[in-house]
């Protein structure tokens, strides 16, 4: 009975060690930034809080640098931290970053269409016809600085009406703002900030940027 065991024991270290070095092999880890080593299977999540990321992220970048390397599972990810390296990445390393690995639950949804998740030649077709579809719409024209200033009043408004209170509702009114002009840019006309409409649509961009951000999907993600 304990040497089938053990067989069993050594078969599955073999594994671990083999799915190591699959994830951090030299070969691919020297053409990435550098990171924290990672864990067999694991890759960093146990360096992710799952519930405050960015905070996790910005801890790391404090020991490795704006540009660094993580594992999510076996998907490698390059993080961009701070405004510099985000710039930098954008502008200089446009082609580098035309290509992003897919992630499976909107593969299924979005069938890899679309300006957020298609890529390669795909995405530089939908990306020209979405700019030149806003500039129509007034991007980039004096028509959107009109749009920028009727919202602004509305802002400050908003955060009057807080009295000099400081929570999770003037922050709010900072993030609809920019929002709603894009939706005035769409729809011709601008939403009230408690239109439940409007409420309904920023809940489900925030449902999206979570799933986004989820290391889960990463992990699921077979590439």
């Amino acid at each position: 009975g304990g040497i089938p065991a053990l067989i069993c024991l050594l078969c599955v270290l073999v594994l671990l060690a083999s799915l190591y070095f699959s994830t951090g092999s030299k070969s691919s880890a020297s053409k990435l930034p550098p990171g924290p080593a990672p864990l067999p299977i694991i890759g960093n999540l146990h360096l992710i809080d799952i519930r405050r990321q960015d905070k996790s992220l910005m801890k790391l970048a404090e020991q490795y640098g704006p540009v660094f390397t993580l594992h999510f599972g076996f998907q490698k990810v390059v993080v961009l931290a701070g405004y510099e390296a985000v710039r930098e990445a954008l502008v200089s390393f446009t082609e580098e970053f035309v290509d992003r690995p897919p992630i499976p639950i909107f593969e299924e949804i979005q069938h890899g269409n679309g300006v957020f998740f298609s890529t390669g030649e795909l995405w530089r077709t939908t990306r020209r016809f979405t700019m030149a579809s806003m500039r129509n719409l007034g991007m980039g024209k004096k028509l959107i600085e009109e749009r920028i200033i009727e919202e602004l009043q509305f802002l400050i408004g908003s955060i009057q009406s807080f009295k000099g209170e400081q929570g999770a509702g003037s922050l709010r009114a900072l993030n609809t703002a920019p929002t709603n002009i894009t939706f005035a840019m769409l729809f011709g006309e601008r939403f009230d900030y408690k239109d439940p409409m409007f409420i309904t649509l920023l809940r489900c961009i925030d449902e999206v940027m979570v799933l986004l951000g989820s290391p889960l999907l990463h992990v699921s993600n077979p590439a």
